[in-house]
This record gives C-alpha cells, sequence and structure tokens, in this order.
C-alpha cells in the first residue's frame, strides 16, 4: 500500500470521525436539552426531582417520566440516598398536568406514544406508591392531573398557600386518572366524587384540610424547609416526619380560616351519593340552592361521557387496590384515545383554545350501559402489568 492510499483511507477516516464526533455531540445536546426538562440530583442524603418547564407549568413530557422512573428505583436501591424530594421550578406550577396535547396528537396519528405515555406514567405512580424510601413532594403552585400523581401516592405532600389542586379531566373529555380512581374516594364522605366531576379548585391551607397534602407550609419557608431536610443524617421516615410537623406547626397563613367546603359537606355528602350520573344531577336539581346550581353549572359544561366512565371508576376504585386501579384505568385512557371527546376537548381547551367542546353524544341521556362498559374492557396481553 502507497503513501498516497494510506494518506486517502486516513483522511477517509478522519472524516468518519468527524462525522461521528458531530452526530454524536447533536445526540448530546439533544439529551441534554431533553434531560433539562427534568433534574435528578444527589444532594445530601436526598435524591432531589426537580421538573424543570417553568413556561410551560412544568406540564409532565414522555420523556421526563422515562427519565424519573430508573433514577427512582436507583434511589430507592442506594443505601446512601435516605430520602426522595420532587419539586418544581419557576414558582408558579409544581406540575399543571401531563403533556395531553402531544398524547392527543399521538393518538390521532395511532402513534404508539399514546400506548407508551400512558403505561409509563401509570408504572411510575404505582413507583412512588411503593417506595420504600420517604418521599417527600413540594406541592407548591397549581398541582393538577400527572401533577397529582407524581405527588399524591408519595408519604408526605407538603401544600403552599399558592398551592392550586384540581382533576378537572372531565373537561377534556379524560377522567381523573394517575391514580384517582384510588385516592379520590378515599377522601372524606363523598368529596372526592364532587371534585371529580366538577373539577373543582382547591387553594391553599384547603389542599391540606382535604387531605391531599399531609402538611401545609408557608411558601417563604420552601427553601429554608428543604434545607433543613438535605442537612438530617441518616434520617428515618420519623425524623423527616418531625421536621415537617414543625414547619407546619410553625404557619400562620389562613390558620384558622375553615375548609372552603365545610358549610356544602353535608349537601356533598347526599347529593353526590347516587350510582347513576342521572340521579346526580336531579339531586343537584331538587336541591335547588345557589351551590346546587354553581355546581350543575360546572358538570353540564363536562364530557358527557367522561362523566359517566369517572363516576364508575370511582366507585369501582373505591374497594379495589391502586395497582388494580392502574390497570383499570389504563384501559380507560386507551378508550378515550380511540373515543372522540378526549381530541375534541383538547382542541377547545389547549389549541383553539375557543373553550366550547363540541361532545359527541352531547347528552347525558345517549350515553348508555354498554358504551360506558366498553370503556372498561381488558385489552389482553395489552393490559398493564405491574
Amino acid at each position: 500500500m502507497g503513501l498516497s492510499e494510506v494518506w486517502r483511507l486516513t483522511s477517509k477516516f478522519n472524516s468518519f470521525r468527524r462525522t461521528h464526533i458531530i452526530l454524536q455531540h447533536l445526540a448530546m445536546s439533544k439529551h441534554t436539552n431533553a434531560a433539562e426538562e427534568v433534574l435528578l440530583e444527589r444532594k445530601g442524603c436526598a435524591g432531589v426531582i426537580t421538573l424543570n418547564r417553568p413556561k410551560l407549568l412544568n406540564t409532565l413530557t414522555f420523556n421526563m417520566v422515562r427519565q424519573i422512573y430508573p433514577q427512582l428505583k436507583k434511589w430507592e436501591q442506594d443505601p446512601e440516598t435516605l430520602l426522595i424530594i420532587i419539586k418544581g421550578t419557576g414558582g408558579k406550577a409544581f406540575c399543571a398536568g401531563g403533556d395531553v396535547r402531544a398524547v392527543s396528537e399521538a393518538g390521532k396519528a395511532n402513534k404508539k406514544l399514546s400506548q407508551d405515555f400512558f403505561r409509563d406514567e401509570y408504572i411510575l405512580n404505582n413507583a412512588i406508591a411503593s417506595c420504600r424510601k420517604p418521599y417527600v413532594a413540594l406541592i407548591h403552585g397549581i398541582t393538577m392531573g400527572g401533577g397529582v400523581g407524581v405527588s399524591v401516592h408519595g408519604q408526605f405532600r407538603v401544600a403552599t398557600e399558592k398551592t392550586v389542586f384540581a382533576m378537572p379531566e372531565t373537561a377534556i373529555g379524560l377522567f381523573p386518572d394517575v391514580g384517582g380512581g384510588y385516592f379520590l374516594p378515599r377522601l372524606q364522605g363523598k368529596l372526592g366524587y364532587f371534585l371529580a366531576l366538577t373539577g373543582f379548585k382547591l387553594k391553599g391551607r384547603d389542599v391540606h384540610k382535604a387531605g391531599i397534602a399531609t402538611h401545609f407550609v408557608d411558601s417563604e419557608k420552601l427553601d429554608t424547609l428543604e434545607e433543613d431536610l438535605l442537612a438530617l443524617k441518616s434520617p428515618s421516615k420519623e425524623n423527616i416526619a418531625d421536621v415537617l410537623e414543625t414547619y407546619h406547626a410553625k404557619s400562620k397563613i389562613d390558620q384558622d380560616k375553615p375548609f372552603i367546603l365545610e358549610e356544602h359537606m353535608d349537601k356533598i355528602n347526599s347529593l353526590f351519593s347516587a350510582n347513576t350520573m342521572e340521579q346526580i344531577i336531579e339531586n343537584l336539581q331538587q336541591d335547588g340552592s345557589s351551590f346546587a346550581v354553581e355546581q350543575l353549572k360546572m358538570i353540564n359544561k363536562m364530557s358527557p361521557t367522561s362523566l359517566k366512565i369517572t363516576l364508575r371508576q370511582l366507585i369501582e376504585g373505591s374497594s379495589k387496590t391502586l395497582q388494580e386501579v392502574l390497570t383499570m384505568e389504563y384501559r380507560l385512557s386507551q378508550a378515550c384515545m380511540g373515543g372522540h371527546d378526549f381530541h375534541e376537548g383538547v382542541r377547545a381547551v389547549l389549541i383553539d383554545k375557543d373553550q366550547s367542546p363540541k361532545w359527541k353524544p352531547a347528552d347525558l341521556k345517549e350515553v348508555t350501559d354498554e358504551d360506558v362498559n366498553n370503556y372498561f374492557k381488558s385489552l389482553g396481553s395489552n393490559d398493564l402489568k405491574l
């Protein structure tokens, strides 16, 4: 082989190597951009998950779910990690939900993302519930949908006066998923049914009084609370609970304010105790109070199909384990992907923002028991395995 041949091959190799390095950098930068949506760091004794899409209210993407789950499992096995903290950046939101717009677009295009997103999200929800390390969610700001899923199943949930909790899925043709069928019917009386069907927002200390948060802390003390948790040496669950309890006891904001729904709880418990949506609506109409009329107004805006599947989801979920509920909810999610109302709800609320969804069917009476049954059918080998 002559020198010219060696040079030609070397040059060719170097060109290939340069191309390979450039492609590698591009892949890395793409990964870095994606990775920046969520920060996963070891700090002190803790693994800290930071949801990092502040301009988009830290909505949860498929990529974020795929990064959080393996790291959570690693920290759970790591003897040096004694605590897991999850929080959001930007101050406005902990997490305003899952990226349902991307999921809807994928569902309409028949892409696998609409299966994978819900599957992996629910697997993560279950992993949080079964996590053997203390899990502290700092739910400061908007906490809805998927944001509830990555917080409510953990051992500790810390609300502030800026927390806004809601499960508004019936307004977009979905249902309160991420284990909503498990935790909502276990709230006091029929509160969970009320929250699920109306999308009612709870704010600040009311999130604690409803039983969704375990502790309440003034937002200005949140950074100090986190520092105190990170400074703990070999903390037990009791040590962590003591720190949270100390901060909770010192919080004065709205301390003496009654629960916003306290005066309505008797009504909620009786009006929302029916087993059918038609009966709940009849109850509200017969009651006729300003509170009942306001709830009717909200319910009438929701997808009739979503209302019926949500009521059944909660009734069935009240006696199921979380794993059984998530399996049921995965079936519901896939049926919604194949239906009309979810995509129409996303269009009306998130894309065109005309707030005027055209539901099909448009009337509760047109949603038959058979229609509802079809949403709960087993997916066979495609069922969620937990």
